[in-house]
């Protein structure tokens, strides 16, 4: 029996095609679906938190954050949620942004930009939701402490030189009066 060499690389062609275009539909599913649902998921941003208690008084403590790994924020334009990392400094919270430098930034982290043309959102933190302001932090005494919390509590490398060259953002988070400003 002689074997075809060109139906044999057609048909490992096909086995090789099929066994690539099934993780890259099954991804593309589950970031159509992320985008409908109540929060992100791991790794795809997520649509409007709507579940869970809206709490309009600002915690007069939030040292609890300081035991939170990560948050969920949703800005109101676009309604897209995702999943941050979150400090604590002198009652004030303070969220990051890194890698804003170069492609990844350009193409992939668009929210940074988008809060910080218009800051209002909503934060979730342990099933609570808040209606908040960001503020793009860009100088001033208060850059080397909230590094310094970041790379404490994350044990990554946060400096005030990579906020200076833009490649690392820095927001307060302000809770958001009824006008849509910070209160």
């Amino acid at each position: 029996m002689k074997l075809d060499s060109k139906a044999v690389v057609r048909y490992l062609a096909l086995v090789i095609g099929t066994l690539v275009l099934i993780p890259v539909v099954a991804l593309g599913a589950l970031a159509i679906s992320s985008r409908s649902s109540d929060g992100p998921s791991v790794i795809f941003s997520g649509g409007p938190l709507e579940s869970g208690e809206l709490v309009t008084d600002w915690e007069s403590d939030w040292s609890f954050v300081r035991g939170v790994r990560t948050f969920e924020l949703q800005l109101l334009n676009p309604p897209r949620s995702r999943t941050l990392w979150i400090v604590e400094i002198d009652g004030k919270l303070y969220l990051n942004s890194n890698y804003m430098g170069g492609l990844r930034e350009r193409y992939w982290k668009k929210w940074p930009a988008q809060a910080e043309e218009d800051g209002r959102g909503t934060m979730r933190i342990q099933g609570k939701r808040y209606p908040i302001m960001l503020t793009r932090i860009t100088s001033g005494p208060i850059i080397e402490q909230v590094t310094q919390a970041f790379t404490g509590k994350y044990r990554v490398e946060m400096t005030p030189a990579e906020v200076e060259a833009e490649t690392l953002w820095l927001f307060e988070i302000a809770p958001r009066n009824e006008n849509g400003g910070s209160s």
